[in-house]
């Protein structure tokens, strides 16, 4: 894909032209950037793709389950799968939310998986991102200007369309809707994802709203339009669970919709992603998801994790503590690439205070086995070198499970830097599934 490379400059002009762009929150202050695109894609062969497929839609089955049981009879925890300490510990558990069955029973609608391929040829998941995961946007309007700069190039590469997200979008929307329009709900033009919730809002055909347009009077959320108030169906919510209604969660949340849970709690609204969702996507959590896959769906796992422990376990905490500078240590209330230590990084006194930490608080750490995952060709400073990525793949649930045939490709832009997330400045590609 060579002739790609001389297009980034002119792809990146365009990118900034539609204000692609994406916030990062550093000391405090939230900077507002342009998020770097290289032409140069990610290529995945069909017949990998096909694996990929099926592991990825079986395992946001399983984490759906495990939401709707969690929420309701408990089973899992009954039969000793999960321990129950380790649930009700878990920040991401919201008790406001027991009881609640959401529309179809469907919990997480748009299920962000963030893999890496390793050099051994495997992919794992690194983490399932149930909450309100972004990013599906931006390969969207890339390949879009990549097909203006360089037409040929798709005319002559057999590869999968990835146009109809928005379709696929729709369709869930449609398919969870209570009565009434579809609305994109966004805290305003300072989150980090502005540009996507707009994108979108297009794209579907939703409205695109802030707190100040919508209301809850009998149960039932409208809109404030000028063709006169409109009542919801559907609601995609792009902010936390706790600033999502002020009435039920933080009461000094200014961006929340008052009274938006007596609405969903009465089965007058969808709310996607379901609040509570964060219960699913905590990264202690993510060590149980595989046997998830064996007790809900009686299958055995198509995808890996990394290899990981909880020092919760005796046997585990031991291991982690005998081989602390040679794993990764992830914080589990941390998120977007912060709280990830790697241990050959710490000094004796840094592995040492490591150690107290995790001693002290051993449910809020996990470890891992370093993965050696691979380097993509990148254009950076006007020459193709080699920068770690992964991948992060979008599964919408509806009707069916779907999962997207791309996906946001994301690189690390400094040599030997294995944290490739966009809120910690790296860049991104195209994801191109090879068709038949």
């Amino acid at each position: 894909m060579d002739k790609l490379v001389p297009h980034t400059p002119r792809i990146n002009q365009e990118l900034a032209r539609y204000g692609v762009k994406f916030g990062i929150y550093k000391n405090n202050e939230f900077y507002e950037r342009l998020f770097p695109f290289d032409a140069v894609p990610r290529i995945i062969p069909h017949a990998d793709w096909e694996i990929l497929e099926k592991g990825l839609a079986q395992r946001v089955d399983a984490l759906n389950a495990f939401l709707g049981d969690i929420y309701g009879e408990r089973n899992i925890v009954k039969d000793g799968v999960i321990p129950e300490d380790f649930i009700f510990s878990c920040s991401g558990y919201l008790p406001e939310c027991d009881g609640i069955k959401p529309p179809k029973g469907i919990y997480s609608h748009i299920s962000g998986i963030d893999l890496v391929l390793g050099r051994d040829g495997v992919w794992y998941v690194l983490e399932d991102n149930l909450r309100i995961p972004s990013g599906a946007s931006y390969p969207l309007i890339a390949r879009n200007i990549t097909r203006r700069c360089s037409p040929t190039t798709f005319r002559e590469t057999n590869l999968m369309d990835n146009r109809a997200y928005g379709e696929i979008l729709n369709r869930v929307f449609n398919h969870v809707n209570r009565g009434g329009i579809n609305v994109i709900f966004t805290p305003g033009r300072y989150n980090a994802a502005y540009f996507e919730h707009s994108f979108l809002a297009e794209r579907t055909g939703a409205v695109l709203a802030e707190a100040g347009d919508l209301y809850v009077e009998n149960e039932r959320l409208y809109y404030r339009s000028y063709s006169g108030d409109e009542q919801v169906g559907a609601i995609y919510r792009r902010i936390s669970d706790e600033y999502l209604d002020p009435t039920c969660f933080l009461p000094e949340s200014v961006i929340g919709i008052p009274n938006l849970m007596c609405a969903y709690r009465a089965g007058n609204v969808a709310i996607i992603n379901a609040p509570g969702n964060g219960i699913g996507d905590d990264k202690g959590i993510y060590y149980f998801v595989p046997k998830m896959v064996e007790y809900y769906l009686h299958e055995t796992p198509i995808l890996k994790n990394a290899p990981t422990y909880l020092p919760f376990y005796e046997e585990d905490l031991k291991y982690t503590l005998d081989h602390l500078d040679t794993l990764v240590i992830k914080d589990t209330a941390e998120a977007g690439g912060y709280g990830v230590v790697f241990g050959d990084s710490l000094d004796e006194a840094g592995l040492a205070d490591m150690a107290a930490k995790i001693k002290a608080e051993p449910r809020r750490w996990i470890t891992q086995e370093v993965i050696d995952f691979e380097e993509l060709d990148t254009w950076i400073d006007g020459e193709l070198v080699p920068r770690k990525a992964d991948l992060r793949a979008f599964v919408l649930s509806g009707a069916r499970t779907e999962v997207w045939p791309s996906g946001l490709t994301r690189y690390a832009r400094e040599a030997g830097n294995s944290i490739v997330n966009s809120s910690q400045g790296g860049g991104f590609k195209d994801t191109w599934v090879l068709s038949r």
